[in-house]
């Protein structure tokens, strides 16, 4: 492919060297790549809307669709949110991309627990027909309305937008697949998963991907290992919490990675599946070190709805957490988590057929977790330093509100 440099294509589209750079360096001329200080740009490229002026402004609504700044899904996960606290200067950085504005826009509201605003958003996107990756995005944004929503009808309606996104080619089939892969293991289902993803191959798709993919990876092998150790699928050779001690060390260095990538979002999301790993697993001390730098990445942008998704699965842990950076910021995690919890519960629970739920107590909920894998009252007295008439009674109450045998827990939960 031939290229521009910035001297030339200042030149040929009449601004100023230094506005060709800073373009480049938001990601806001695709295609460009950067050799040490100099960038070379694709002849074929396209001069972005200038959202600065009246004439750009006025043309968001009516502009041809524009490739995303990212080929991705999730604008949220790249690098065009890269420092805590940068939520809003990294949306105003796309105002030369409505479309991707949005989107980002919906995404950091998503992570805020801002639903209304994102299912506005999403509903925009999809009425609008948006190219291939908004499309995707817009229709996975509202598969997480349906869940706080507990809205069976959204989620399926979610489905069938991303399954009609413009498909092109192999690999963006490869993209609608996952996609639709990862909704349903939003609710721990994860036999839809492509062959391919479940060994950790990630070469269908393109590497602006990668950080999702890396995310829903993680959350698979934690599913994954959460089933093996309540015996609810089988995997040979493979027996109680072999599977989930192994997780960490797949999930570890990808959070490195996406330190280097710069992708904050990321990194919170493998931070926390991580926690929750360690924590189901028994190890505290490394569920609190993720926890803790997840809480702190967190929270100057406010990303509460992000904390309230992991109340389900790290229960008291994570409520001691909050309370010990801000009791305020537990309140409003607390008050989110609430709706999550209800909304989560009835999606689930309405596709699995079965009633999850949602009126045990943090407590009762870690020992049906453990009671689920097999150990017994003393074993689960010891590790929640709890009397063993503590446990009994905690069972009791667990079987009351569901109904089934301790066996069976793992089903409600």
């Amino acid at each position: 492919m031939d290229y521009f440099t910035i001297e030339e294509l200042s030149k040929q589209w009449g601004i100023s060297p230094r506005r060709i750079q800073t373009l480049c360096a938001h990601g806001k001329i695709i295609g460009a790549i950067r050799f040490g200080r100099d960038w070379m740009i694709p002849r074929n490229a396209q001069k972005p809307v200038d959202g600065r002026t009246k004439a750009g402004r006025q043309g968001f609504d009516s502009q041809t669709v524009m490739p995303l700044p990212r080929k991705t899904p999730f604008l949220y996960m790249s690098d065009l949110y890269s420092q805590p606290g940068s939520a809003e200067t990294s949306i105003a950085n796309l105002a030369y991309h409505r479309e991707a504005q949005m989107l980002l826009e919906a995404e950091i509201a998503y992570s805020r627990g801002q639903i209304d605003a994102v299912y506005q958003h999403a509903n925009y996107l999809l009425n609008r027909q948006s190219g291939f990756y908004a499309m995707i995005s817009a229709g996975m944004l509202l598969a997480l309305c349906a869940i706080w929503k507990g809205d069976l009808t959204m989620w399926r309606k979610a489905k069938v937008h991303i399954a009609e996104a413009p498909i092109q080619n192999d690999r963006d089939r490869d993209i609608v697949l996952l996609s639709i892969s990862a909704i349903d293991a939003m609710l721990y289902d994860t036999s839809s998963f492509p062959e391919w993803f479940k060994i950790g191959c990630f070469e269908p798709l393109h590497k602006d991907a990668l950080p999702a993919a890396k995310v829903f990876y993680a959350k698979y092998l934690y599913a994954a290992g959460y089933g093996v150790a309540t015996k609810q699928f089988e995997l040979k050779g493979v027996q109680g919490l072999a599977l989930l001690n192994m997780i960490p060390n797949t999930i570890e260095p990808m959070i490195s990675q996406a330190i280097v990538d710069q992708s904050v979002i990321a990194e919170m999301y493998l931070r926390m599946t991580c926690a929750a790993v360690y924590y189901t697993a028994g190890n505290d001390t490394q569920a609190i070190r993720h926890i803790d730098r997840a809480i702190l990445l967190a929270l100057p942008d406010k990303l509460y709805g992000f904390l309230a998704e992991y109340c389900r699965v790290l229960g008291a842990l994570l409520e001691d957490r909050i309370r010990r950076v801000d009791p305020e910021v537990w309140m409003q995690v607390q008050a989110l988590y609430k709706v999550y919890n209800k909304g989560w519960s009835h999606l689930s629970g309405s596709v699995r057929g079965r009633t999850i739920i949602t009126t045990l107590s943090n407590r009762e909920r870690e020992v049906a977790k453990l009671a689920a894998f097999g150990m017994q009252n003393a074993e689960i007295g010891e590790k929640l330093h709890m009397s063993l008439s503590g446990v009994k009674q905690a069972v009791r109450v667990v079987s009351e509100k569901t109904g089934v045998g301790r066996d069976q827990f793992a089903a409600f939960l």
